[in-house]
């Protein structure tokens, strides 16, 4: 189960999807002329440009910068041991807003929330229960549901594989709806398609241990590589570049990219074994988040992005479009509806709730 922090019995609204950037450089607006509202961001230890959700928030807040002109700014962690300081450093800065990302900044927002109930935060990935904190979560397992589904379906091997950075539940909730795609494809299609790095009934599976090693995200895919594995689903932040690094190397391998579009994030180089990507509307929510304490809506009732309210899908086929034949493309489209509308459950012991 995803883990819950209690605070308080006290006690997600549509988005749509955006397209993803590149992060720019941050900048912060600390100045006579600076709006009376400001916004503080503190990153996970992947860094702000990891290609993934540091990156999507900040994109979010900064279009919250130009839609509300208000003052924000990032504070970029490195290491575990920044993740408290930073938070702390956030709230030392006087501001209204705090946005944390990722299940690591859990305790310290927590901290933080308690010992500052008059500033209200948000986290990215993990669910924290207070009153003045708002979680923006995922079900990601439905557009990952998808993504295996399409695997299966353009893979020639009969083998897919995925690995994480770590065994968390925001992670292991791609991998489960990725499993579960490719099994209702081998039950349609009377096939036999495996999926390498991910037990869901067991909860185990590959990981690297970390976000940030790209080196060994490129072993680890390599090794899926090895065992026949043409198509990849990394879900492990800038650790994922390296499984499209050994993809790049072996003809006819893909991967499929998570949280943001890796066709437009990824380096150039990498665009070309790009099949799809696991999308997460982060940018948006934050947006959405920021706009409702603005306008004094606020409140600690989670957001989750599901498909049906656009805060999950899967990315356009690219380069790769000429894979997806349009008898599978139907059989998307026709999936995709039958989840919207509750036909086809997609849960798992890590679902948001």
């Amino acid at each position: 189960m995803r883990r819950l922090i209690a605070v308080s019995a006290l006690a997600a609204s549509a988005v749509l999807l955006a397209g993803c950037a590149q992060a720019p450089t941050p900048t912060a607006t600390p100045d006579a002329t600076a709006p009376d509202y400001c916004a503080r961001m503190v990153t996970n230890s992947g860094g702000l440009d990891d290609r993934s959700f540091n990156q999507s928030s900040w994109e979010g807040l900064q279009e919250a910068a130009t839609t509300y002109n208000i003052d924000t700014d990032a504070i970029v962690s490195t290491s575990e041991t920044d993740l408290a300081p930073n938070v702390s450093q956030a709230v030392a800065t006087g501001c209204q807003f705090v946005l944390t990302v990722g299940f690591e900044l859990a305790d310290a927002t927590l901290a933080e929330a308690t010992a500052n109930p008059d500033v209200h935060f948000a986290i990215v990935d993990e669910v924290v229960d207070a009153p003045n904190v708002k979680p923006i979560v995922f079900d990601t397992a439905q557009a990952s549901f998808l993504a295996g589904y399409l695997a299966a379906g353009v893979s020639k091997t009969g083998r897919v594989a995925t690995f994480g950075g770590g065994n968390q539940p925001p992670v292991t909730l791609f991998m489960d709806g990725f499993v579960d795609g490719v099994a209702m494809y081998n039950d349609k299609h009377d096939t036999t398609v495996e999926v390498l790095g991910w037990n869901k009934d067991t909860q185990d599976g590959s990981f690297t241990g970390d976000f940030e090693d790209v080196n060994k995200g490129k072993a680890l895919a390599q090794s899926f590589i090895d065992q026949g594995a043409d198509i990849i689903l990394p879900v492990a932040g800038q650790v994922g570049q390296g499984a499209a690094a050994a993809a790049i190397e072996t003809p006819g391998v893909s991967i499929i990219w998570v949280d943001n579009d890796g066709f437009v994030t990824l380096p150039a180089q990498f665009q070309s074994v790009v099949l799809t990507s696991v999308l997460k509307n982060t940018s948006a929510a934050v947006v959405e988040t920021i706009g409702a304490d603005l306008d004094g809506t606020f409140d600690n009732t989670a957001f989750v992005g599901t498909l049906k309210n656009g805060g999950v899908e899967i990315a356009d086929f690219h380069d790769r479009a000429a894979l997806v034949s349009a008898e599978l493309v139907d059989e998307l489209d026709q999936i995709r509806a039958a989840i919207i509308a509750g036909i086809i459950a997609v849960d798992g012991p890590s679902s948001p709730q």
